[in-house]
């Protein structure tokens, strides 16, 4: 496929995070876009605003008729749109091309020096970082973020196509599609078990992800992982190393020690040693591509943040309110640590949604033994998205299996109540379903009560 003979592109749940990136990609590119959602969101209002057209019903029948040539449309969708889908169904069965996500992402980025973050956490953090750095150094380059950047209040970066910067997701192993030149493996924790069925299948699919690299292209691991590369670590010996890790006035400062020298004072703004971890990779791929040091310091000390991602939507001497993306027990772990390391000896209570039922099953034990270590704890059902119910599978379950007293199941009409009732000074809401988007709701009405 030519995507320079594609005049317009069609997405079928336009609305994803990952799929809006690539139609705000194709709209810089003087592509005609239009697309299909379930749902109105910001996302959706945000590309509306840029001239793409989108429609909320899944009627054949009301696509605009540009959209309906097979020889020149692109039809792009997600892994969560069934395959019983009305439009999906019709693209297909008049031949267009239909393609996933991840192809077209494939596409795009083999006519580039491509820089893929792979792992089952930190990807979205670690890629938003890298770019950020990458275009604060002058780069020509576009990156696809899998969430919206504070800098850029954009989940797509753009200021060339010399290099491109993507996310390697590993669900439904959609990173075999990537040729990158640069890769990274943040962690391989077991996940998606139900694509996988079990932690081997899953590890296998990321060796298979490391043979994509390009002849002389490089692999970065995290130190421990089963897999050979160029290693980082956090205050341990490997071939990237943050050491002399200091906080002042809520931010690290640190050393980074790479194979050649030694860079002190390094700034970074986001807590939790996870995401010191994240830039800690990001440095080490922009200075391996080629970027200086000490221009990577300056853009490391400019980052914001990701939208989601330990984010405080209050910050008060009364209450610190925390909203958070984590869902899966070792990114709850994760902002466990950073929430304690920032604020050591308050109470801490939290707000869990969680995502999926199979990986609530999956998982069970786990998420009782990183819910257990916050002092209350308020769960909401379990957002199923793709998913259909599973017969015991519910956030009863889980709760009965939390060692904590100060434990309880709400709907989320109650989570303002239960947060003034415990007067707790940091709150935080986790979790990858709906939950974020309460959020907004639950600053105001607490900023009102405050």
């Amino acid at each position: 496929m030519n995507l320079d003979n594609i005049h317009n592109v069609y997405f079928v749940g336009i609305g994803g995070i990952g799929m809006s990136a690539l139609a705000r990609y194709f709209v810089a590119n003087d592509k005609q876009v239009a697309g299909y959602d379930k749902t109105k969101t910001r996302i959706t209002d945000a590309l509306e605003d840029l001239g793409v057209i989108i429609r909320f019903n899944d009627n054949v029948e009301e696509i605009q008729k540009g959209f309906l040539n097979p020889e020149n449309t692109l039809v792009v969708y997600t892994p969560a749109i069934p395959d019983s889908h009305t439009e999906l169904s019709y693209f297909r069965a008049k031949n267009f091309t239909v393609v996933k996500r991840s192809e077209v992402l494939g596409l795009i980025t083999q006519s580039t020096v491509c820089l893929a973050v792979a792992g089952t956490h930190g990807k979205t953090t670690t890629t938003s970082i890298l770019g950020h750095l990458l275009n604060e150094c002058g780069v020509e380059m576009t990156a696809f973020l899998g969430g919206i950047s504070e800098n850029y209040n954009s989940n797509l970066i753009l200021s060339g196509n010399k290099v491109s910067v993507v996310e390697a997701d590993e669900f439904d192993r959609s990173f075999l599609t990537l040729s990158p030149d640069y890769a990274c493996i943040t962690s391989m924790d077991a996940d998606h078990l139900d694509i996988y069925g079990e932690k081997e299948a899953l590890e296998t699919s990321f060796r298979d992800f490391t043979k994509k690299i390009k002849p002389n292209g490089k692999l970065f691991v995290k130190k421990g992982l089963p897999i050979k590369g160029v290693t980082y670590a956090v205050d341990e010996e490997a071939d990237y190393t943050a050491s002399d890790i200091k906080i002042e006035n809520g931010s690290y400062v640190f050393t980074l020690k790479t194979p050649s020298q030694n860079i002190e004072n390094l700034k970074f703004d986001l807590p939790g040693r996870h995401n010191l971890s994240n830039a800690l990779i990001a440095l080490a791929m922009a200075i391996e591509y080629g970027c200086a040091p000490y221009s990577l310091a300056r853009a490391l000390a400019s980052y914001k943040g990701v939208k989601r991602r330990f984010t405080y939507q209050i910050k008060s001497e009364n209450l610190v309110f925390i909203d958070d993306y984590a869902h899966h027990p070792e990114e709850i772990n994760a902002v466990h640590q950073a929430v304690r390391e920032m604020y050591p000896g308050k109470k801490v209570l939290v707000v869990f949604q969680p995502h999926l039922f199979t990986r609530t099953r999956d998982f069970i034990n786990e998420f009782a033994d990183s819910l257990s270590q916050f002092d209350a704890v308020r769960l909401l059902e379990i957002y199923p998205a793709r998913e259909l119910p599973i017969s015991g599978v519910n956030s009863q379950w889980l709760l009965d299996k939390i060692d904590n007293k100060n434990k309880a199941l709400i709907a989320k009409n109650d989570i303002v109540a239960e947060i003034e009732k415990e007067g707790f000074p940091v709150v935080m809401t986790l979790g990858a379903g709906d939950i974020g988007a309460e959020v907004e709701s639950i600053k105001k009405k607490l900023s009102v009560a405050s």
